[in-house]
């Protein structure tokens, strides 16, 4: 049951979490949630505390039937074992089957059973207990056995991004007759240094990784995955245009927090493309804000689907140990307890 009747479950305000599947549906016993990054990050300024916190994804979860923060409109998604299968259902998953689910937590029908007792509120990864629903048209990716569960969790999270990158960039070399360069916003984080070294294995020529902090810097330095690392608070325009210095043909937006916009537009040359990756992304700003700078650039927004995606961004955490540093260091500071 859906609330309001007629609508698909990402629109809705409402599902309906009964975890028995109907004929084209699965159902996932829950073990960890992965919060999106955007989601978390309002989640967690707004609840400090942890109990608090806590209790904010389980009234959401609770009031919503699914996880969908009612600020940011994204969700996630989650890691579990399929329970059952329906005997329509087209995902090729069979009971006992260890999963991550790659569509949003505001689509998931889910139910959350231990309270999130074991989440300290410290990172987007949330040891939980409960249930889920897939329906027919969902995706999940069985786990890799050769990777540890919460890193191969950590890259699924997020691997629209690297295989549109990857695509875009193809497409922007034959475009300019020449490598195309690519600036990351956020190239710091998951997806943005997956999208870096998308972009690099594509055929890019300069690269550049655009990061808040030094240590953030210092970080995509050690992987060696940019040929410049520049710093730059993204939400202001004139200091993204300033770092990035010459326009790029592709920038990928790769950020957690809302208003950076205008800088991505600032450092995309006229007949460029931008990509916008984050949840934060308000498009009637990016839209009008390229109308108002009279930039002539193309705008796409990452839905976080493109076939293969998954496979994909797995592999280039294999084939790249600056990457899967990057990953495994962030595994070590923010791992639930």
């Amino acid at each position: 049951m859906i609330e309001p009747a007629g609508v698909l479950p990402q629109q809705a305000w409402r599902l309906d979490p009964d975890p028995t599947p109907g004929p084209a549906e699965v159902v996932i016993d829950v073990e960890r949630l992965n919060l999106d990054a955007a989601s978390y990050r309002q989640l967690r300024e707004a609840h400090p505390d942890a109990a608090d916190l806590r209790a904010a994804v389980l009234g959401i979860v609770a009031e919503r039937g699914k996880m969908q923060n009612p600020v940011t409109g994204s969700g996630g998604m989650l890691m579990g074992t399929v329970r059952a299968v329906g005997p329509d259902s087209p995902l090729g998953l069979k009971p006992g089957d260890r999963v991550a689910t790659l569509v949003s937590l505001s689509l998931t029908p889910l139910v959350i059973t231990d309270g999130l007792a074991g989440w300290d509120g410290a990172g987007e990864q949330v040891p939980c207990r409960g249930t889920a629903v897939l329906f027919g048209r969902s995706i999940a990716a069985v786990l890799p056995a050769d990777l540890p569960e919460s890193l191969a969790l950590s890259v699924l999270d997020v691997c629209g991004a690297p295989a549109l990158t990857d695509r875009i960039v193809r497409r922007k070399n034959v475009e300019r007759g020449r490598p195309a360069t690519v600036c990351v916003l956020g190239g710091g984080g998951k997806s943005g240094s997956l999208s870096l070294v998308a972009a690099r294995r594509a055929g890019a020529g300069r690269l550049v990784a655009l990061v808040p902090t030094e240590a953030e810097a210092a970080s995509v330095r050690a992987a060696g995955i940019a040929d410049e690392v520049v710093l730059a608070d993204a939400r202001n325009p004139v200091a993204v245009g300033a770092a990035v210095g010459e326009q790029v043909d592709v920038t990928v937006v790769c950020v957690d927090v809302p208003g950076c916009e205008h800088g991505a537009v600032l450092a995309t040359a006229d007949g460029g493309t931008v990509i916008f990756f984050s949840m934060a992304t308000s498009f009637s700003a990016a839209a009008l804000g390229a109308e108002g700078l009279a930039a002539d650039v193309e705008m796409l927004v990452g839905n976080g689907y493109v076939p293969g995606h998954a496979d994909f961004a797995l592999d280039l955490l294999r084939a790249e140990p600056g990457v899967r540093m990057m990953f495994e260091a962030r595994e070590r500071q923010t791992s639930p307890v």
